[in-house]
């Protein structure tokens, strides 16, 4: 009788185990990798929402309230990809009140790397990384 108590001893610590992995190995959160889509745009940079001042030719982003948080995002690196697969990374360093969920205000040398500014808005999708 021992030995069956010891076999199913072993058999419930194997399942445990046996689970216990499928637990471990889960994705992360979908709040922690969501990807977001929008409309890119471009303005000239100054003085950002968070604090520091910054130029054209840095790959920074504004993001709408919501997503800004308070500031929450800031100095954060997100990448971003256009329709035709181009990518960069930029940093979150501003706000932009008037755009919606998953738009960016790009600053204008970020904006160039994926269209010229005459084109005014195109779309992207990006995560934070």
């Amino acid at each position: 009788m021992s030995s069956s108590f010891g076999f199913c001893m072993i058999f419930a610590a194997c399942l445990a185990l046996f689970f216990s992995a499928f637990t471990l190995a889960a994705p992360t959160s979908d709040l922690e990798k969501r990807d977001y889509s929008g409309r890119a745009t471009y303005f000239y940079v100054g003085l950002g929402s968070c604090g520091q001042t910054n130029i054209d030719s840095d790959y920074i982003v504004a993001l709408n309230p919501t997503t800004y948080a308070g500031g929450a995002h800031c100095g954060k690196k997100i990448q971003i990809t256009d329709n035709s697969g181009n990518h960069a990374v930029a940093t979150v360093r501003d706000t932009c009140p008037g755009c919606s969920s998953g738009d960016l205000d790009m600053s204008p040398s970020l904006f160039k790397h994926f269209e010229s500014l005459s084109k005014g808005t195109f779309e992207v999708e990006w995560e934070f990384l």
